[in-house]
Parts: C-alpha cells; sequence; structure tokens
C-alpha cells in the first residue's frame, strides 16, 4: 500500500468550507481538509485518542458538490467489517480506486476479475490496471445508489464501475466481491439497482423486471409482476430488514402516472434457516488473516439456500487475537513511514519537545516513534518494542555543539554523498534531539545524538554555496551551529583570451572561459609578467595596462573546489601598431577543428602568404578562436626604432593582401589541399 505521510494541522486556522468531519466513532476522529493548491479533492487525516493531533490518512481524495452545497468526500465504509474503507484518489489526473482493511494504515488498488460476465479473460495488471468502482451513495431513500453493503451481509459489496487505468463513465458494469474486496466478479454489464432481501442472504436486481439471486449473483431468476415493463424509480422502505415484501414505484411510460406495486417474495423461501445452512468465511487480505490484530471468521448462508434467516442470525463471527506485530502499529505524531517501512521524525518535527514540561530528576513516557492503532486488538508478540518507554528528564541544555564534514573540507562535489558528523560536548541524552539542516530545502530530525554516530549523508543537485546548520534541543535550551558548504563539479578546463598586440599603457581586457561553465565558486589567480605575487579575483575578466613594450606574459589558475586549471598567453606590446580583420571563405569552417594548434598552423600559412617588403619581425598574424573562422594581422614598428614608414607598408600591405593559399592539411583525411582566399 501507499505509505501515508505526517504532518501538523491547526484546525482552529481553517475555514469551515475546508474542514469536513468525516466520522467520530472509535473515539478518533477522521476529517477531510482540503489544502491550499487543491480543487476538487481533499486530504484524509485521522486523529489519536484525544482528538487533539492529526496524521494523514489518504492524500487527494475526490470530491464533488452535493445538495445544499455540502461537499461530498468519495470515502465509502464498508458495512459489516469494521475497518474497511474504499476510496477514490486522484493520481497524476486519473481517478483510481483503492481498499483499506485497517483504516487507512495502509492502502492498496482492487484487484480486477480474472473473466468477464461470458467467461472470456481479462488482461489487466497492476498497477496500470485495476477495478475502479463508484462510490456516490445514493442521496434519494428509495434508490439503492452506485455501491451497497449492509451489517447483515459482512463481506458482500455490490458496486458499480469500469476495468481500466482509471475509473470513467462509460462502459459501466456491476461488479460484486463476496469477500471483503479481495476477489470480483462481474455480474452485469448495463447499470441496474441492486437490494439486499432476505436480510441479506439474498439479492435483487432491478431494471425494468426484478431478477433475484440465491449464490450471490452467479446466477439470476427472472421474476415477472406486471403484464407490461414497469420503468422502476425506486423501492419504499429499506427491503430484506425483517420481512420478504418490497414496494416498488415507477411508470409504464413517460406520459403515465406512476404505479405502485407490491411484490411478496413469501413463498419463494421455504422453513426457517437452521445452522445445517450456514458456512463460514474468513476475512483476509491478500492472505493476510491477522487484520487489526485478530482474526475474524463470518457465517453466510449456503448457495441456494432459501430459507427464512430470522432476526438475530446474522450476527454471528468469531475472534481470535493475533499477537502484536509492526503492522499493528502506526507512525506516532510527527513520525513518517520509510520505504522498510520503520518510522523516524519528520523534517519539521523536534522529537524532544514532547518533554518541554518534564523536570529534572523526573522520568516520562517518550515515545518510540509508534503508536497502537486505535481499535486494533492485538496482545503481546512485539506491543513492548513499540511502546512508549519510561526516560530520564535531560538534566542539562545542549551546549558545545559541533558540525563537521568527514573529510574535514568545506568543499563537496555535485551528485555524491556528503557525510556530515554532528558532535555535542553537554547535554546528552535520549531526550535531546538534534535536526541537521542542509540549506538546499531539506532537512532531518534525529531523537537524540547517539542515533547519527555515523554521521548524516545527504546528495546536493546543483552547484552552490549552502548554509548548512545543526541544532540540538532539549526542554531545558538549545544549541546551534553553522558550516557554509561549497558544492561544484569538477573543472576540466580553462580558456584565457586576449588580444594579440596591445598599446602600450593602454588597458587590456583579459577573458577566462571555463569547461564546463558552471562549476560553483571560482577563484582567479592572475600573473603578468615575472611577478611573484598574483592577484587575486572571483571574476574571470581583469583589466591591466602594460608599461614597457617587448613580449609579456599573462597567466591564470582557475581554482573551483579541489581543482586548480591553468592557461598562459604571450602578447606584444608596442607604442604604435596597424591592424586589419581577415576574413575567410566559408567552406574552411567545416575543416576547423577548434584547437588552439591547427589556429597556430593558419597564422603561420597566412603570415607566409603576405610577407613581401616587410620584415618578417614587423608582421604578426593571429587566427581567432570560434567559427565563422577569422583573423586579424597586426603591422609592428621595427625592433629598437620607430617605424615612420608604417603607412606605405600599409599601403604596400593593401596591395598584397589578397592572395591565393595552396595549404596542404594531412590530419584531415580527404581533404589534403585547401584552397582558400584572403581578402
Amino acid at each position: 500500500g501507499e505509505m501515508p505521510k505526517y504532518q501538523e494541522i491547526r484546525l482552529q486556522n481553517l475555514p469551515s468550507e475546508d474542514l469536513q468531519i468525516i466520522s467520530t466513532d472509535d473515539n478518533q476522529v477522521v476529517a477531510a481538509i482540503q489544502d491550499w493548491h487543491q480543487n476538487d479533492s481533499y486530504n484524509l487525516y485521522t486523529s489519536e485518542h484525544r482528538g487533539l493531533f492529526f496524521t494523514l490518512m489518504l492524500e487527494d481524495v475526490v470530491s464533488s458538490g452535493g445538495p445544499e452545497d455540502n461537499i461530498m468526500i468519495e470515502l465509502y465504509e464498508v458495512a459489516g467489517i469494521k475497518g474497511v474503507f474504499l476510496s477514490n484518489k486522484v493520481v497524476e489526473n486519473q481517478v483510481k480506486t483503492y481498499i483499506t482493511y485497517n483504516k487507512g494504515r495502509d492502502w492498496r488498488l482492487l484487484q480486477a476479475p480474472t473473466t468477464d460476465l461470458q467467461g472470456n479473460k481479462v488482461y489487466c495488471e497492476q498497477p496500470f490496471c485495476s477495478l475502479h468502482l463508484h462510490l456516490h451513495v445514493s442521496e434519494n431513500p428509495y434508490a439503492s445508489g452506485n455501491i451497497i453493503s449492509k451489517d447483515t451481509a459482512p463481506g458482500i459489496i455490490v458496486a458499480s464501475g469500469v476495468v481500466g487505468s482509471e475509473l470513467t463513465s462509460s462502459n459501466v458494469s456491476i461488479f460484486i466481491t463476496s469477500d471483503a474486496g479481495n476477489t470480483w466478479r462481474e455480474i452485469f454489464q448495463e447499470e441496474y439497482s441492486v437490494f439486499f432481501l432476505n436480510q441479506g442472504g439474498s439479492l435483487v436486481a432491478i431494471r425494468h423486471t426484478p431478477l433475484l439471486s440465491f449464490d450471490e449473483g452467479r446466477n439470476w431468476d427472472k421474476y415477472s409482476f406486471t403484464s407490461s415493463p414497469l420503468y422502476v424509480d425506486g423501492v419504499l422502505g429499506e427491503p430484506g430488514e425483517d420481512i420478504l415484501i418490497m414496494t416498488i414505484f415507477g411508470h409504464f411510460s413517460h406520459r403515465s402516472e406512476w404505479q405502485l406495486v407490491k411484490i411478496d417474495f413469501r413463498s419463494i423461501f421455504q422453513l426457517p434457516c437452521t445452522s445445517e445452512d450456514y458456512v463460514t468465511w474468513q476475512l483476509h487480505n491478500e492472505g493476510e488473516v491477522c487484520i487489526m490484530g485478530m482474526k475474524r471468521i463470518f457465517q453466510k448462508l449456503r448457495a441456494n439456500a432459501r430459507c427464512v434467516k430470522a432476526r438475530d442470525q446474522y450476527i454471528s463471527q468469531m475472534s481470535d487475537s493475533c499477537p502484536c506485530t509492526e503492522a499493528d502499529f502506526e507512525c506516532d505524531y510527527g513520525f513518517e513511514r520509510q520505504i522498510d517501512g520503520s518510522c523516524t521524525p519528520a523534517f519539521w518535527f523536534t522529537p524532544s519537545a514532547t518533554s518541554r514540561d518534564c523536570l529534572t530528576g523526573d522520568s516520562f513516557l517518550n515515545t518510540t516513534g509508534y503508536h497502537k492503532a486505535l481499535s486494533n486488538n492485538c496482545s503481546e508478540g512485539s506491543l513492548l518494542k513499540y511502546s512508549p518507554r519510561q526516560q530520564n528528564c535531560p538534566s542539562q541544555a545542549p551546549r558545545g555543539l559541533q558540525l563537521f564534514t568527514s573529510e574535514g573540507t568545506l568543499v563537496a562535489t555535485v551528485g555524491k554523498n556528503v557525510t556530515f558528523l554532528v558532535f555535542l560536548e553537554e547535554g546528552l541524552g535520549s531526550m535531546t534531539s538534534v535536526t541537521v539542516d542542509f540549506g538546499d530545502g531539506t532537512a532531518i530530525s534525529y531523537g537524540n545524538v547517539s542515533s547519527i554516530d555515523d554521521g548524516v549523508k545527504h546528495i546536493y543537485s546543483k552547484v552552490g554555496i549552502y548554509q548548512v546548520s545543526a541544532m540540538a534541543t532539549n526542554s531545558l535550551g538549545f544549541d546551534r551551529v553553522v558550516l557554509y558548504l561549497h558544492v561544484s563539479c569538477q573543472l576540466e578546463q580553462v580558456q584565457l583570451s586576449a588580444p594579440l598586440v596591445v598599446v602600450k599603457n593602454k588597458a587590456v581586457n583579459f577573458t577566462t572561459m571555463l569547461h564546463p561553465s558552471n562549476v560553483g565558486t571560482v577563484s582567479y589567480f592572475w600573473w603578468f609578467d615575472n611577478k611573484t605575487d598574483p592577484v587575486v579575483t572571483l571574476d574571470g575578466v581583469i583589466t591591466f595596462a602594460f608599461s614597457k613594450e617587448g613580449n609579456h606574459t599573462v597567466t591564470v589558475q582557475a581554482s573551483a573546489g579541489n581543482t586548480v586549471h591553468q592557461d598562459q598567453i604571450t602578447l606584444a606590446v608596442y607604442d604604435y601598431f596597424r591592424s586589419h580583420a581577415l576574413a575567410f571563405s566559408s567552406n574552411l569552417d567545416e575543416l576547423n577543428p577548434r584547437v588552439s594548434e591547427w589556429r597556430e598552423d593558419i597564422s603561420r600559412v597566412v603570415k607566409s602568404c603576405i610577407v613581401t617588403g616587410i620584415s618578417e619581425d614587423q608582421l604578426l598574424v593571429t587566427v581567432l578562436p570560434g567559427v565563422p573562422t577569422t583573423a586579424e594581422v597586426f603591422i609592428v614598428p621595427e625592433r629598437r626604432s620607430r617605424d615612420r614608414a608604417m603607412d606605405e607598408k600599409w599601403a604596400h600591405l593593401d596591395q598584397v593582401l589578397t592572395c591565393q593559399i595552396t595549404y596542404r592539411y594531412p590530419q584531415l583525411p580527404g581533404q589534403e589541399l585547401v584552397h582558400e582566399s584572403l581578402g
């Protein structure tokens, strides 16, 4: 079944239309409450015996408007057997029917019939397919409604519904169960009104002509009482409680007046029932016979036993108590059931808060996280294991709380387990609880510090800096500690980008690119020339001006988490230079592997092509990263003297700048010769 969740609710803060009291049986309140995000559904909650604290019983139960603006909650209590409920729940925008045998502790889908009415095999596998029922109880006292069960016929439920992935209003059939919902059979493939007769010993189905069954719907006998078919509108009274007479009213046509027909079935039934007319059957839930701490055996009439049941003969039930097991206990207030069935504190709940009135030197009953379900009658067994335990009140407030990671560092990697260690110097004891908040919207609580000796594990899904806190609390006080955890992913590469040639004393922008681009908190260390001390920044961009001509080296290191990567470039600084942008024909882009070695190779080819009348030292070429492939040509002054003829040489360069290159690049299979025009 579905594992319930638990949370605190304050009834006094809810508008009346958001709260519906469903039941107050067995000193327990069942309430339907609509959360702010729900429109046509409610959550069901059950209380403990005082009615003060509520736990979640079932989420997203279907609701609909009833007469006089009443809200109808689709929760049906099966008559005759305590603790059995049916409910229609919204699951991923589909309405599905669930059943519980222990008053909401566990729920499961209904098993569909194995065959249809004609005996054909039904292929229906849970959870993709199951039986779904309409649970509307008739508002008309003269009609049967969509579902019916009786105290006088425990285990028999008749309801309209469908087999499939969800509940629909088309292709509705009538189904019956004789074992309280474990197995179902299809009895009609169209809608009928079904009533109990003879204290639940027989069934009457009415559409136009009454049909009578003595074997729980397996066979039906037609019983004509009028010469023409009667459209039945309802049945007067509660048929079958004490007498074998039904009064039916209806009409022969839409224009005719109502007809009132009294049917006496006494001639069909024979002598009063004796013990030999009864058989026994045992209540179970998919084979489990200990339900709510008891084994329960019921009696019912044999098939085709046409005897009259006496008024007190249906009250026949034998019960044997079962030893207590985990299945007989619910999670206590503030605790959540985990996948393995255990109950642990919810993230919002502080177990030590239950001892706030506890005085030093006294003792009290402390919860184990479980309490025996109300109406459960199990005996001994594991009762002591789950029962509250007598414990001493705390003697001092928590002090000296410490929080570390198991690695002793303040960095972690996305997607990997981080283990936090918690230590407490003073205030140790079973009544001192600890809550660890991971800073990403999740937290977890422990009943005492000793229960987390192995540490608290958590996985972060996003990079960032998280404030992780731990709080130790008991009735005498609390202590809190915080650490800041840097969560990053693995840095693989850093690239430094800047112009190849710059002007002296003019600011230049240096930019870094990271791969992957989002790795979390990054520190950058910059070295200019041979300076020993770096410049440290938290941004991957820096501005710097060079005061001397010549070649200068710039180095950057990027540090993220436990990894450091470096890149270095060399640039030329001059008082004066000229530059020219180059564009390549587009087919070169198909051969561009986007690596620095390829760009350096192309730079050499371009330089050799256009060096004519210019000193090779005066010509610098850089091919820029990215696509489309572009480049820039720089003319710089001759070394040791200012080149006063640069403008003449630039004009000469304009004349020779368009040339044809035959470039052999053997690393590219099938593309040995590449002809490009530079312009």
